[in-house]
């Protein structure tokens, strides 16, 4: 099965991770008070993980090179002039692309480009194949891409949304292959222990 993963993820300059989302309840008040910058500048970075290897990180940007957020539009704009190239660069055949739930992702417009582009080998919510939103450890980019790139790109303490970008592209570029081909092996396993899975009889038959 030649798969696809992708997902986009913040930088932010300050060097904040969301490592975990939860909130933990308690009777009596702790007295600790956090303080965030309310609008801290960041990078929204789109990467694409298959078995043999990375496609190279994709910055979200506007017509004046402001860094920006993703939205439908802009998402459609990067699958028809970044990632489609990129594949056409790579020959990569009979690709499966995979994607999660998120608005800008299944917009209506959004799913026709993507079965225009990849027919009946996407799976998505809306899609020929199904897959299970924020299904736990299923994508590589979840359980090993994300976390490792951030516990490099701030070692040096950038000071510019620039120097940030720089050492993004220089930690992906570093990564080699036979890394990614691990993390899709991880894929596969995870894959292979949910064949009660709606979609798993369809990859049966047709993966």
């Amino acid at each position: 099965m030649n798969i696809t993963v992708y997902d986009e993820a913040h930088f932010w300059l300050n060097g904040y991770v969301n490592k975990q989302n939860c909130r933990i309840w308690r009777e009596a008040n702790p007295q600790v008070y956090v303080g965030t910058p309310l609008h801290p500048e960041k990078l929204t970075v789109w990467c694409a993980l298959w078995a043999g290897g990375i496609i190279s990180p994709y910055f979200f940007k506007n017509d004046e090179c402001h860094n920006v957020t993703v939205n439908g539009d802009r998402y459609r704009v990067m699958i028809l002039n970044f990632f489609i190239p990129e594949l056409n660069n790579h020959h990569v055949q009979e690709l499966w692309f995979k994607q999660d739930g998120a608005t800008c992702h299944t917009a209506r417009a959004t799913i026709d480009l993507l079965k225009d582009t990849f027919g009946d080998r996407l799976i998505s919510p809306f899609g020929p194949v199904n897959w299970p939103p924020r299904s736990c450890d299923l994508t590589p980019l979840d359980y090993f891409l994300w976390g490792y790139v951030k516990s490099l790109v701030y070692a040096d303490k950038p000071q510019t949304l620039d120097h940030l970008e720089d050492n993004i592209r220089r930690v992906i570029a570093d990564i080699r292959p036979t890394n990614v081909g691990k993390s899709h092996r991880k894929l596969d396993v995870q894959i292979g222990l949910h064949p009660s899975q709606p979609w798993q009889s369809y990859a049966r038959n047709h993966i």
